[in-house]
C-alpha cells in the first residue's frame, strides 16, 4: 500500500528546463492500431480539439499526402533560453523561435499556431514559418518579467475544442493566480477568473464546457464553467495539506480521462487521485513507480503516461522514470536517466517523447525517446545549437533553481 510519508525539505526537486512538448506531425496513416506497451492496443488520442494540450497532451498525427508515414516533429518550450525549439527525434533540434521570458506551457491549434505561456504574455507562433507573430499581454498584474521557478506569468495553457479561446493559468507571486481567457481571433484577453496558487496546468473537458486549473500551492483544482466563467474549488490532497507551502506532496499536472471526463492526478508514483469534477469527490488508486511525478498525458483509450522526476527521499524512493498505466490499472515503469519533466506520445502509441528538466542534481535540455514496446531509450539534444545530448551540470543553465516543489 502507498506510504503516508512526510517528505524532508532537503529533497530533490525539479525546475523545468525543457518544459512542455507537443507533436507537430506524427506517423502518417499506417496499418492500424499499435500494440499497447502493457497489453491490448492503445492508439494515441487527442484532446477535445484534436490537438495536444499544454501539458504534453496526447499527440496527434498529420498524415502525409499519400498516406505514407512522415517523421515526427516536436515543439518544446525551453524555460532557460526563452525559446520554443523544433525537434526531430532522429536528429535533434532543427531550429528555434524566441518567444519571451521563461516560456512554460504550450498548446497547438489545428491551424498550426502554437500558443506559449511566458512570463511576459502568451506568445503566438506560426509553426509553418517558424516566427512569433504576436504577444498577448496579461491583464493580471504579476510584477516584472523574470525567470526562476516562482516567476510570475503564464504556466498551464490549453485551447478550447473549437479553437476560439485560449485559457492560460497566470501565476501571481505570493498570492492566488488567475485564469485568463484569450480570444484567438482578436488576440486579446476577454475575461479573467480567480483560481488557486501557481496554476501549473490547465485542461479543458472534451465538450469544452469546463476548464480545469491545477493549482500546485493551494492543493486544488479550480473547475470553471466555460459559459458563465463561474469558478468552483475542488481540493485534491491525497496526503493531506499538512506543511502548506512547504509541502512536497501537492498536485502538478492533470489529464482528463476520455471515457468519463474524470481528472487523473498522479502523486509520488504511489497514489493516483481520480477526481469527479461534477461532484468534487476524489478516489485514490495505488501506483507503483515510487518517484516524484510531474508531466502527464492520456491516450484515447485511457492509457495514462506520467513522468517521474526523481526521489523525494533518496534513501527510500526510486529515480526518474516514465509510467505507462493501462485503464485496468496495470502499470509498466520505464527507468530514465537524469531530470525529466513532460511527455507526449506518438499517434501510433509506440513511442513516448519525454522532455528534460532541471533538478538540484543537474540540468538537461534534451529529450528521451522511449520505445514503449521494447523499453529501449535514446537521447536527443533539445536545444538549438546544442551538439551534445548528455546531461550538463547545474551551473550550465541560466535558470534560477529556487527552492520549489
Amino acid at each position: 500500500m502507498p506510504k503516508n510519508r512526510r517528505a524532508p525539505r532537503t529533497a530533490r526537486v525539479l525546475l523545468p528546463g525543457a518544459v512542455a512538448v507537443v507533436l507537430l506531425a506524427g506517423c502518417g496513416q499506417g496499418s492500424g492500431e499499435a500494440p499497447s506497451p502493457a497489453g491490448p492496443a492503445s492508439p494515441a488520442g487527442t484532446s477535445a480539439g484534436g490537438t495536444p494540450s499544454a501539458s504534453g497532451a496526447p499527440a496527434t498525427a498529420t498524415p502525409s499526402p499519400a498516406g505514407r508515414p512522415v517523421a515526427d516533429t516536436l515543439l518544446v518550450t525551453d524555460f532557460g533560453s526563452d525559446t520554443v525549439t523544433f525537434v526531430d527525434p532522429a536528429r535533434g533540434a532543427t531550429g528555434s523561435v524566441e518567444v519571451g521570458t521563461a516560456p512554460y506551457g504550450l498548446a497547438l491549434g489545428e491551424d498550426g499556431r502554437a500558443w506559449v505561456a511566458t512570463a511576459e504574455g502568451v506568445a503566438v507562433v506560426d509553426t509553418a514559418t517558424r516566427k512569433r507573430i504576436a504577444l498577448v499581454r496579461y491583464e493580471t498584474a504579476t510584477g516584472p518579467a523574470t525567470t526562476g521557478e516562482y516567476r510570475g506569468g503564464g504556466m498551464g495553457i490549453a485551447l478550447a475544442p473549437d479553437g476560439r479561446r485560449v485559457y492560460v493559468g497566470v501565476n501571481v507571486p505570493g498570492g492566488n493566480g488567475a485564469l485568463e481567457v484569450i480570444d484567438t481571433a482578436a488576440l486579446r484577453v476577454t475575461d479573467t477568473v480567480p483560481v488557486g496558487r501557481r496554476p501549473f496546468d490547465v485542461d479543458v473537458s472534451r465538450d469544452g464546457g469546463e476548464v480545469y486549473a491545477t493549482n500546485h500551492d493551494s492543493f486544488d483544482v479550480t473547475v470553471v464553467d466555460a459559459g458563465t466563467l463561474v469558478p468552483r474549488r475542488v481540493e485534491v490532497a491525497p496526503y493531506g495539506t499538512e506543511g502548506g507551502l512547504g509541502s512536497w506532496l501537492k498536485p502538478h499536472y492533470t489529464a482528463v480521462r476520455p471515457s468519463d471526463g474524470k481528472l487523473l492526478l498522479p502523486f509520488e508514483g504511489e497514489r493516483l487521485a481520480v477526481v469527479d469534477p461534477r461532484t468534487g469527490r476524489t478516489t485514490v488508486e495505488p501506483m507503483t513507480a515510487d518517484t516524484h511525478q510531474h508531466g502527464t498525458t492520456v491516450t484515447a483509450d485511457g492509457t495514462l503516461l506520467t513522468v517521474g522526476t526523481g526521489p523525494i527521499d533518496p534513501d527510500e524512493d526510486e529515480g526518474p522514470s516514465l509510467t505507462v498505466r493501462r485503464p485496468d490499472g496495470v502499470e509498466r515503469v520505464y527507468p530514465l536517466d537524469g531530470p525529466h519533466e513532460d511527455v507526449a506520445v506518438s499517434a501510433d502509441g509506440r513511442t513516448a517523447y519525454v522532455t528534460g528538466g532541471f533538478t538540484r542534481d543537474g540540468f538537461w535540455d534534451g529529450l528521451s525517446v522511449v520505445d514503449l514496446e521494447s523499453g529501449d531509450t535514446r537521447r536527443v539534444p533539445g536545444r538549438w545549437g546544442s551538439s551534445s545530448s548528455e546531461p550538463r551540470g547545474a551551473g550550465a543553465d541560466p535558470v534560477s533553481a529556487g527552492a520549489g516543489r
